[in-house]
Protein backbone atom coordinates (compact mmCIF):
# COMPACT_ATOMS: atom_id res chain seq x y z
CA UNK A 1 0.00 0.00 0.00
CA UNK A 2 3.05 2.26 0.71
CA UNK A 3 4.49 1.63 -2.38
CA UNK A 4 1.20 2.85 -4.32
CA UNK A 5 0.84 5.71 -2.83
CA UNK A 6 4.31 6.74 -3.25
CA UNK A 7 4.00 5.94 -6.81
CA UNK A 8 0.86 7.91 -6.75
CA UNK A 9 2.34 10.75 -5.33
CA UNK A 10 5.28 10.78 -7.75
CA UNK A 11 3.64 10.92 -10.43
CA UNK A 12 1.48 13.92 -9.36
CA UNK A 13 4.24 15.60 -8.51
CA UNK A 14 5.78 14.99 -11.77
CA UNK A 15 2.86 15.76 -14.00
CA UNK A 16 2.20 18.93 -12.16
CA UNK A 17 6.24 20.67 -12.44
CA UNK A 18 5.61 20.51 -16.32
CA UNK A 19 4.48 23.52 -18.22
CA UNK A 20 1.15 22.01 -20.00
CA UNK A 21 1.42 24.17 -23.02
CA UNK A 22 4.49 23.75 -24.94
CA UNK A 23 6.37 26.72 -26.50
CA UNK A 24 5.12 27.98 -30.08
CA UNK A 25 7.01 26.78 -32.96
CA UNK A 26 6.57 30.53 -33.86
CA UNK A 27 6.86 31.92 -31.00
CA UNK A 28 6.63 35.75 -30.40
CA UNK A 29 8.76 37.62 -27.48
CA UNK A 30 6.60 38.91 -24.44
CA UNK A 31 7.37 42.61 -25.95
CA UNK A 32 5.66 41.72 -29.18
CA UNK A 33 2.52 39.85 -27.90
CA UNK A 34 2.13 42.57 -25.31
CA UNK A 35 1.90 45.20 -28.70
CA UNK A 36 -0.46 43.00 -29.80
CA UNK A 37 -3.00 43.00 -26.98
CA UNK A 38 -2.61 46.61 -26.91
CA UNK A 39 -3.23 46.93 -30.21
CA UNK A 40 -6.48 44.63 -30.02
CA UNK A 41 -7.12 46.68 -27.00
CA UNK A 42 -7.35 49.96 -28.79
CA UNK A 43 -9.05 48.06 -31.88
CA UNK A 44 -11.98 46.86 -29.69
CA UNK A 45 -12.72 50.14 -28.05
CA UNK A 46 -12.46 51.92 -31.35
CA UNK A 47 -15.22 49.37 -32.61
CA UNK A 48 -17.59 49.98 -29.68
CA UNK A 49 -17.31 53.50 -29.71
CA UNK A 50 -16.95 54.63 -33.53
CA UNK A 51 -17.24 51.32 -35.83
CA UNK A 52 -18.78 54.04 -38.87
CA UNK A 53 -14.20 55.21 -38.51
CA UNK A 54 -13.12 51.40 -39.12
CA UNK A 55 -16.32 50.56 -41.84
CA UNK A 56 -15.27 53.84 -43.62
CA UNK A 57 -11.68 53.21 -43.63
CA UNK A 58 -12.24 49.41 -44.35
CA UNK A 59 -10.72 48.41 -41.59
CA UNK A 60 -11.01 44.83 -40.30
CA UNK A 61 -9.63 44.52 -36.63
CA UNK A 62 -8.61 40.85 -36.74
CA UNK A 63 -7.29 40.93 -40.39
CA UNK A 64 -5.61 44.37 -39.11
CA UNK A 65 -3.27 42.84 -36.78
CA UNK A 66 -2.41 39.64 -38.27
CA UNK A 67 -0.84 42.17 -41.12
CA UNK A 68 0.70 44.31 -39.08
CA UNK A 69 2.64 41.81 -37.18
CA UNK A 70 2.62 39.17 -40.24
CA UNK A 71 1.01 36.54 -38.14
CA UNK A 72 -1.72 34.23 -39.05
CA UNK A 73 -4.70 32.96 -36.46
CA UNK A 74 -3.47 30.17 -35.13
CA UNK A 75 0.48 31.70 -34.26
CA UNK A 76 -1.86 34.57 -32.04
CA UNK A 77 -3.72 31.67 -30.58
CA UNK A 78 -1.26 29.73 -29.94
CA UNK A 79 1.48 32.15 -28.13
CA UNK A 80 -2.14 33.74 -26.05
CA UNK A 81 -2.62 30.21 -24.60
CA UNK A 82 1.16 29.51 -23.88
CA UNK A 83 1.56 33.13 -22.35
CA UNK A 84 -2.06 32.78 -20.62
CA UNK A 85 -0.90 29.45 -19.00
CA UNK A 86 1.49 31.23 -16.49
CA UNK A 87 -0.95 33.48 -15.05
CA UNK A 88 1.28 35.78 -12.93
CA UNK A 89 3.65 36.51 -16.42
CA UNK A 90 0.42 37.33 -18.20
CA UNK A 91 -1.41 39.39 -15.71
CA UNK A 92 1.79 41.36 -15.42
CA UNK A 93 1.40 42.14 -19.22
CA UNK A 94 -2.46 42.93 -18.86
CA UNK A 95 -1.13 45.65 -16.38
CA UNK A 96 1.08 46.83 -18.46
CA UNK A 97 -1.01 47.17 -21.49
CA UNK A 98 -3.57 48.96 -19.35
CA UNK A 99 -0.95 51.86 -18.00
CA UNK A 100 -0.28 52.44 -21.71
CA UNK A 101 -3.88 52.68 -22.37
CA UNK A 102 -4.20 54.64 -19.15
CA UNK A 103 -1.65 56.81 -20.85
CA UNK A 104 -2.55 56.89 -24.03
CA UNK A 105 -6.06 58.87 -22.69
Amino acid sequence: MKKVLFFVIVILVVSCSKNPIPKPENFLDEETMENIMYDVAVLQGASANAPEQLIEKNINPKDYIYKKYKIDSATFHQNNRYYAANVRKYKHMYKRVLERLQNQK
